[in-house]
């Protein structure tokens, strides 16, 4: 009986996962009406929908991801013909992120968003706080922020003109950074390997850089970050003073043709090494090969196993 009630189970996991959505319920989710969809679908080949037999449209999670993907890149101004290619490098350049929880805790992680939502909705900070407490105690930190809390602050950014959106993300963003600056804090340890993360500047909002710091961070390496806005030209004085054992710069947007030259030149100043992270990193992969900047990447298991390996002299440029 027990493993016929086992079979069932996995069958209803498969079915969840199959699930597919017809166009309003993907314009109502991610805020994208449905000419636009079929606009991205039909002349830039952005996501690919099934057909059923009468020719409608429908959309499995992964195009919703995809959607919110895109809208992701046109919030950083990038131009929507661009995007294609944006996200076909950046899908080649990104390692697939570890096995650990992904398939078991998927639905768990859309009720927790859900109750997140909710509670933001109503402008409910204390069950914010409560929700963060608890599913901190269900998951490691790389899940927390990039699978179960940062997706839910990247919908509410980019849906900020529909009524109160723009005041939930203002109190999910301003909440998340104090826990993000607590955390960082508390988790000072001067015995460990110090690393200085710093923003190009405009490439991102604080809170990425906050979390990038988290994700970052490990039992052995300390991570010191510098908020938005600190110029490149100050870093070489900037580390000659900290002596990190390492400089990370943080990126969310598409590299511009001189930020190889830009950052060779920055390398050419330090005396530690110069290592570039986030989205931009899995975009500028290619064109910084064989300079001595390395790329660690944008997904937190991967970006935090290659820092180490380069700080234990295992990972090349």
């Amino acid at each position: 009986m027990s493993e016929l009630a086992g079979v069932t189970s996995l069958a209803s996991n498969a079915l969840k996962q199959e699930e597919l959505f017809p166009i309003r319920e993907v314009s109502r989710l991610t805020g994208v009406n449905p000419v636009t969809l079929r606009a991205w679908e039909r002349r830039y080949g952005l996501i690919q929908p099934t057909r059923t037999d009468s020719g409608h449209r429908l959309y499995s999670q992964a195009d919703i991801d995809a959607v919110r993907s895109i809208l992701a890149w046109i919030e950083r101004g990038v131009a929507v013909s661009k995007v294609g290619s944006i996200l076909a490098k950046s899908a080649s350049s990104r390692t697939a992120p570890a096995p650990a929880y992904s398939e078991v805790s998927g639905d768990d992680w859309s009720q927790w968003q859900e109750q997140l939502r909710s509670a933001l909705q109503h402008f409910d900070e204390a069950s914010v706080a409560r929700l963060y407490g608890q599913i901190f105690s269900c998951y490691p930190l790389p899940v927390v922020f990039q699978d179960i809390l940062m997706p839910v602050w990247q919908e509410l950014l980019l849906r900020q003109d529909d009524p109160g959106q723009r005041s939930e993300w203002l109190m999910l963003d301003a909440f998340l950074r104090g826990r993000c600056w607590q955390r960082l804090q508390l988790g000072r340890d001067e015995s460990r390997q110090r690393v200085l993360l710093v923003a190009l500047p405009n490439h991102c909002r604080e809170l990425e850089l906050l979390v990038a710091a988290l994700l970052l961070g490990s039992h052995d390496i300390d991570v010191t970050v510098m908020g938005p806005g600190t110029p490149l030209t100050d870093l070489a004085l900037v580390c000659e003073r900290m002596q990190p054992h390492a400089l990370v710069i943080f990126s969310q947007q598409p590299p511009g043709d001189e930020l190889p030259r830009q950052l060779t030149r920055l390398a050419l100043g330090l005396q530690c090494p110069l290592l570039l992270a986030g989205e931009g990193a899995d975009l500028a992969e290619e064109s910084l090969a064989g300079s001595p900047i390395a790329c660690l990447g944008s997904e937190a298991r991967l970006m935090q196993r290659r820092l180490r390996q380069f700080l234990a002299g295992h990972l090349d440029t």
